[in-house]
């Protein structure tokens, strides 16, 4: 007999061992921080210099490794495939988009780094003459690599993988999803945990980190604007009130507070940006830009592979607090960002994802960086300002004030950059908090977010752990703890590339088994093909259709099915706030994908141009596992359900003979559309 099951969603519930696990971690680390702060100190600056010693190599490859996968995913025939069900589109408008990738992934540390980074390459470069034509040329060139393709390949690495296994098979939005080709049900245990407990330990210092840095461009801000002093203690009172800010902000949820934070950010930098672009010398810096775009692709690759092997050792220090310094921050954002992108991705395709998360993000950095840095240099090189050349390679936090005394209305923009600082500062913590909060959540849906209380906790622990960097040594201590804390991660980032692969590939192949195997909907009369096309049942109609024709195809079925020695399941499940049943049959094969066949109803609005007397109607809407097919049943008599279903397992069929699965080589897809994770903790 087919079983028969009638599941109820679970509500979203915390996930124990994660959560207690990387609460623990944190626990240790900030004790350890502030109780013996000089040791902490010690011990950052060891760590850093061995793992730049040790690692250096591995992290210019494994960039290089993580940006050519995306690229060369998004332009294979793979770069079609929705990040969600086939029928799903986008949530969020392009410039929407656009803003949440700019706010989420690059922020505040734009600010701290635009002025600063390009003047310091210029002034102590690593391996040319000081202040030299070569070092002038270099400089913006150089501060594009740590800050273009190279960093956003991770985040569109992780952000890609989250979303198709998450809004595409329906498992948990977290890091152990990616890795269930390789790891199969198993990532619901030990391993799963060890994974995201570490991936949440590297996030938290990635944004702590940004944070830090924030918070004393923000301090500085402030002193210049009003005098407030530049201590610890000030500094601590700016990241309460501001995590209190990002706690308002979080708990609103992405579609408004961090949505309209990122767009009004967005417009206010882009206004800054113009206002020093046509106020300063417009022409020298459009030439510089183009300049340095185009000497930034095409050196792009020799850079990319420099480990300075053949450099002094004053070079390989200034690889170790610069490009190593970077590659790892990039890495320890990767969770977080990574995550947030899937979060507001759903519905576009890869090659849609890949371009736009690339290069929407290096346009705009492109731009910002030439502009900013190209002033400060021409400050410094052509008009002897050698303040903000000393500033640059002491106090960075200062630049971008200084560099806007040299235009007018000094008083109005350097509000501008306070205010963008608050802004980014929030938008980093918010954010933050939403996906430390999702990664400790076990979701009953993979659209819901985390409960708010566990958003607002790790608001605070954003905060403390902050606050406990700063403790420590400040900048320096920060960037030895992002460092150290990314490498361990750095090793899960290749593990996912290898699961994604695997499932698209798998993906790849149900495809071309559609192509081969034909079939429509079942036919019949002419007349009752017309009939359905233009039917818009009612939901008596539907309720009708359901309880004559689809479940007792489905049950008729999965019986045949069963006595042919297959397993073969029939679910029922009400989804919230709708009275009729979504239906779903699915049929399991050991070490195989399952086939899913599931059938929802959607209430619709009833378009203008068919006649009805009602302004809603209801489809049935035929799901499989890879998502909706523009098919609808209403109207369908059981014999004609029977023929969907036989053509559409048909088609399975053929896609288990092509992949060819081979029992403990490939870890097969889950099948259940909504299906929970097996709680094994």
């Amino acid at each position: 007999m087919a079983k028969n099951a009638a599941t109820h969603p679970s509500r979203d519930r915390l996930n124990p061992v994660v959560f207690h696990g990387s609460v623990a971690g944190i626990a240790i680390f900030l004790v350890f921080t502030m109780l013996f702060t000089e040791r902490a100190g010690a011990f950052f600056d060891a760590g850093v210099a061995w793992v730049s010693t040790t690692f250096g190599w591995y992290y210019m490859l494994a960039i290089v490794a993580y940006l050519l996968f995306v690229v060369v995913i998004g332009m294979s025939r793979f770069g079609s495939i929705r990040l969600g069900p086939d029928h799903s589109r986008p949530e969020f408008s392009l410039i929407s988009w656009s803003a949440m990738l700019f706010a989420a992934g690059i922020g505040i540390d734009l600010l701290f780094f635009s002025v600063a980074e390009p003047i310091s390459h210029y002034l102590a470069p690593p391996d040319l003459a000081p202040e030299s034509q070569a070092a002038l040329r270099h400089a913006v060139v150089q501060t594009y690599l740590h800050w273009g393709l190279s960093g956003w390949g991770l985040y569109v690495l992780m952000g890609m993988a989250l979303a198709y296994f998450s809004y595409r098979h329906r498992l948990p939005l977290a890091i152990r999803s990616a890795l269930y080709p390789l790891l199969g049900k198993r990532i619901h245990g030990p391993i799963g945990n060890a994974v995201d407990i570490t991936a949440i330990i590297s996030t938290v210092f990635g944004i702590a980190t940004s944070l830090g840095i924030g918070v004393i461009q923000l301090n500085y801000g402030l002193t210049y604007m009003f005098g407030v002093p530049e201590t610890l203690s000030v500094q601590v009172i700016l990241i309460v009130l501001v995590v209190i800010l990002a706690t308002i902000s979080v708990v609103t949820g992405v579609e408004k507070g961090i949505r309209r934070l990122s767009e009004f950010n967005m417009l206010l930098a882009l206004g800054l940006m113009l206002f020093v672009l046509f106020s300063g010398d417009t022409l020298m810096l459009l030439d510089r830009m183009v300049n340095n775009i185009g000497d930034y692709f095409a050196g792009f690759v020799a850079a990319s592979f420099d480990t300075y092997a053949f450099a002094d050792e004053g070079a390989q220090e200034w690889k170790m607090w610069w490009t190593i310094f970077f590659w790892g921050w990039w890495i320890a954002w990767t969770p977080f960002v990574g995550l947030f992108l899937a979060r507001i991705s759903r519905g576009r395709t890869i090659r849609e994802f890949v371009a736009g998360a690339l290069f929407i993000p290096l346009a705009f950095m492109m731009v910002w960086m030439s502009i900013f840095g190209n002033s400060g240099i021409d400050l410094v090189a052509s008009q002897g300002v050698t303040e903000l050349g000393e500033q640059a390679l002491n106090a960075p936090q200062t630049t971008l004030y200084t560099l806007l005394e040299y235009y007018p209305y000094v008083s109005i923009t350097a509000g501008v950059v306070t205010l963008l600082g608050v802004v980014f500062f929030i938008t980093s913590a918010d954010s933050g908090a939403l996906v430390l909060a999702n990664f400790t959540s076990i979701l009953s849906d993979v659209n819901h977010d985390a409960p708010v209380r566990l958003r607002i906790f790790w608001s605070a622990v954003i905060g403390l752990v902050t606050v406990a960097l700063l403790m420590a040594g400040g900048l320096e201590a920060l960037q030895s703890a992002v460092v150290i804390t990314a490498l361990p991660f750095s090793v899960v980032i290749f593990a996912i590339m290898v699961g994604t692969y695997k499932a698209l590939k798998l993906e790849g192949s149900k495809a071309d088994a559609r192509r081969m195997i034909a079939g429509s909907a079942p036919g019949g009369d002419w007349r009752e093909r017309l009939d359905r096309a233009l039917d818009t049942s009612n939901r008596a109609g539907a309720a009708a259709t359901i309880e004559h024709a689809i479940r007792p195809a489905m049950t008729q079925f999965a019986q045949e099915l069963e006595s042919r020695g297959q397993t073969a399941t029939v679910s029922e499940e009400h989804a919230e706030g709708e009275s009729l049943p979504n239906l779903t049959l699915q049929v399991s094969f050991d070490e195989a994908t399952s086939f899913v066949y599931q059938v929802c109803p959607q209430r619709l609005r009833t378009p203008s141009f068919i006649p009805a007397d009602d302004d809603f109607y209801v489809r049935l809407d035929v799901y499989l596992a890879e998502g909706g097919q523009d098919k609808e049943l209403n109207g369908y008599t059981r014999g004609q359900v029977i023929g969907d279903l036989l053509a559409e397992y048909e088609r399975h069929l053929q896609f288990l003979t092509l992949t060819n699965q081979q029992r403990g080589t490939v870890q097969p897809m889950p099948g259940t559309i909504g299906e929970p994770p097996e709680d094994t903790l």
